[in-house]
């Protein structure tokens, strides 16, 4: 009785919760409800932490690189387009970089903003294909909690976000995120293509620079809101998003020290430099 109870009134709460939601939306891949990506978020953590190692323990790793090429220029090529995208509908052409609303009009630029915010959304279950490649080329050591978490994390709020609030200061962070993607999924291409492109790859260190940068510019911006008459709809967001950026600066800030400063992580050119220099013959790389 009290768990029909609860069903009632959480139902009820549903309901009233989804009055807000952007009309636009309706009818559009994966927006009816949360639960269906829901269950494809606990799926692939399923897969990725339990399942798929299980799978591949007596198993040779996949070698994938003809995928892997297609793949990382593939999500370069569909980075660059949706960083376009963001750019026409709005943050290059009226945004203001402050107090920016959403437009919920069936206007040229306010659909496309919706557009380029649910591909966007949608662009993060591609990119689930990350761990699902490290998991079948037994690359069990770069599943980490941050790499997990963060692909778990992206697409179940980003649903909310093209539902209720497809727009305005809200969508900053994923525009840098596309940019950030185009270098990051560019150095992944050049490796997958062979040893013989590694001695370009020199710059894998400034890759998580890039992306501390990152963070440091997405809490700077939304925390402008705090210091400004801004009514933007959903003020919830606001706070979803300096959440996000602090917590990813913050654990991308641990991923440096344990994976650069400790030098776990470094390039081979650069750990050889490195035990050189430290007089340290050993070390624990692993191929990228």
């Amino acid at each position: 009785m009290a768990f029909r109870e609860f069903t009632s009134t959480a139902e009820r709460v549903y309901d009233e919760w989804i009055k807000n939601a952007d009309p636009r939306t309706e009818g559009w891949l994966l927006m009816a409800s949360p639960l269906p990506q829901s269950l494809m978020i606990v799926c692939y953590i399923y897969f990725v932490l339990s399942l798929g190692p299980r799978l591949m323990e007596n198993r040779k790793p996949f070698e994938l690189k003809r995928i892997l090429v297609v793949y990382n220029f593939g999500v370069v090529a569909l980075s660059l387009h949706m960083c376009y995208e963001f750019v026409m509908a709005g943050w290059g052409t009226g945004y203001s970089f402050h107090c920016d609303l959403v437009d919920y009009s069936m206007s040229p630029q306010g659909v496309r903003m919706l557009e380029v915010c649910w591909l966007y959304y949608f662009s993060k279950f591609i990119e689930m294909l990350d761990t699902i490649f490290f998991v079948l080329r037994k690359k069990n050591s770069q599943v980490t909690f941050l790499h997990v978490f963060h692909h778990a994390i992206m697409p179940f709020t980003w649903w909310f976000g093209v539902k209720f609030s497809a727009g305005g200061l809200g969508t900053f962070h994923a525009l840098l995120n596309c940019i950030v993607h185009v270098i990051m999924y560019t150095y992944y291409g050049l490796s997958a293509l062979g040893p013989r492109y590694h001695r370009f790859l020199w710059w894998k260190k400034h890759l998580t620079s890039i992306q501390l940068i990152q963070f440091v510019m997405i809490t700077g911006h939304i925390g402008q809101y705090f210091f400004m008459d801004c009514p933007y709809q959903f003020p919830i967001f606001v706070y979803i998003i300096g959440l996000y950026g602090v917590l990813f600066l913050v654990l991308f800030l641990n991923f440096w020290y344990h994976a650069y400063t400790k030098g776990k992580r470094l390039p081979k050119i650069l750990q050889k430099k490195n035990q050189v220099q430290n007089g340290n013959g050993a070390h624990h790389s692993k191929d990228d």
